[in-house]
């Protein structure tokens, strides 16, 4: 039975499939596509997207003569691994030769080989729930399942199409992709499928930094990513790429048996919004813990782990090739995420303009991170907390809508310092707008008169010194 779901799809399809049948070619519906068409939630209209992965039996120079009379744009980026892609209507298709290709044991990157066969191409596959095609050539849509993946979505299992030491040896970032579709589609991992992905962690070695990176981000982006992570962890994959994972399993009080760091990290990466940047930062907030643990009398403390913490993220993430930007920004919201945990001991408005200050552009971000890294199952602690939030936040709005503390600087520029002191540029001009800003974050804005003046009475103490 084919979901009415597919119906719109087949129709934007129909042009292809009208196409290869006049060329006596078979083309399919292939992957993700078809297994969401069988998922049923609310999302998998949306994860369907506008990319469209179709196969056939025709090698790329055929695939290319078919299509060309009715594609907008034809591209042959990928046709060295026998992929076409083209636009139609608005839409994006890509088209691949049925494959049958396999990895050497050293390799990142597979010898390609083609077959006519689909039920070959499917076995070559990482998961039976992605080994599913949609024959649209055909005189209706036939469902082409040789593996069971159909009936392992409905059951909620996670196996391979071939023994899995072979499709993880074939491409062991189907290892790490393993833990992304545990979390994503509720798919519990067959015995045998962990026992493989234990018995093969380091081969997880031969895949680019990049590719183990971009599959990280999609795994942190689930809705709720618990269940991929502690598979990362449980399975020793996380050795391989996130040592720090590992790491944090340890207690954060022995005495009174609070909740273990990587616990509470992964409670809070699943609890934090669900954007990039916030998850990356909840998943990196207490790295630092393990190697600032330290116990006494009133017991366990992790002093200065966000500082720690922040030059360990940094270093992981430019290892995992991570953007500059994204590496920054990330390692900031480390660095600042204990900042608030002040406020409730009550903060001046001085110390709201330094934090607004100090997150800059990351203020939404962290507060976001904050919010989420409040995991306590104390219902008047969390409510609490969040009223504190809700307070701050509020103060922020009102001190921003006078004082516009999204650009805040010194009320003197350099060039006015440079000109009222008869000074060249160098580092007192510097200085000179430290202490105003300094001025500016402790007392909000200050008129020109009495701006000039405390640059005043700052040169004279100078120059008394």
């Amino acid at each position: 039975m084919i979901p009415a779901r597919a119906r719109e799809l087949l129709e934007e399809v129909r042009p292809l499939a009208d196409a290869f049948a006049a060329a006596d070619a078979r083309i399919f519906l292939v992957g993700g596509v078809v297994r969401d068409l069988f998922v049923d939630d609310a999302l998998a209209d949306e994860r369907i997207g506008d990319d469209i992965d179709l196969t056939t039996d025709a090698q790329p120079a055929r695939i290319k003569a078919i299509i060309g009379p009715i594609a907008d744009a034809v591209w042959t980026q990928g046709e060295r691994f026998g992929t076409i892609g083209c636009t139609i209507g608005g839409r994006t298709f890509e088209i691949t030769t049925h494959r049958a290709e396999a990895y050497t044991s050293d390799s990142r990157k597979p010898q390609v080989a083609y077959t006519t066969d689909i039920e070959v191409d499917l076995s070559r596959r990482d998961f039976t729930v992605n080994a599913m095609a949609l024959e649209v050539t055909s005189a209706t849509p036939a469902l082409i399942d040789p593996f069971g993946g159909l009936a392992d979505l409905a059951a909620g299992v996670l196996r391979t199409p071939l023994d899995p030491d072979v499709s993880f040896s074939d491409d062991p970032l189907r290892m790490l992709r393993a833990a992304r579709f545990t979390a994503g589609y509720g798919l519990e991992p067959t015995p045998e499928l962990v026992a493989a992905v234990r018995a093969g962690v380091e081969r997880l070695e031969i895949v680019s930094a990049e590719r183990i990176r971009d599959e990280l981000c999609k795994l942190v982006t689930v809705d709720d990513p618990s269940a991929g992570l502690w598979f990362v962890h449980d399975t020793g994959l996380s050795d391989m790429f996130l040592p720090e994972l590992p790491a944090m399993r340890l207690e954060q009080d022995p005495i009174h048996r609070h909740k273990d760091v990587l616990s509470h990290t992964i409670a809070v990466v699943a609890k934090a919004r669900n954007e990039l940047k916030v998850r990356l930062a909840a998943l990196f907030h207490d790295v630092g813990k393990p190697k600032t643990r330290s116990i006494g009398g009133k017991g366990v403390s992790f002093h200065h782990h966000e500082v720690v913490g922040a030059r360990m993220t940094r270093d992981r993430m430019k290892a995992l090739r991570f953007s500059n930007e994204m590496v920054q920004d990330v390692t900031q919201l480390v660095y600042l995420h204990l900042r608030f945990h002040t406020y409730q001991m009550g903060w001046t408005d001085a110390a709201v303009r330094r934090f607004v200050r100090d997150a800059g552009p990351l203020l939404p971000e962290l507060i976001a991170l904050t919010r989420a890294d409040c995991t306590t199952r104390n219902k008047k602690r969390a409510e609490a907390l969040d009223r504190r939030i809700d307070d701050l936040e509020e103060r922020i709005a009102a001190l921003q809508a006078n004082e516009e503390l999204a650009a805040i600087r010194p009320d003197l520029d350099g060039q006015q310092v440079m000109s009222h002191l008869g000074i060249p540029p160098g580092r007192e001009v510097g200085r000179a707008l430290e202490h105003l800003l300094e001025l500016r974050l402790e007392h909000g804005p200050l008129d020109e008169a009495r701006a000039y003046a405390e640059l005043d009475a700052w040169w004279a103490a100078r120059s008394e010194a």
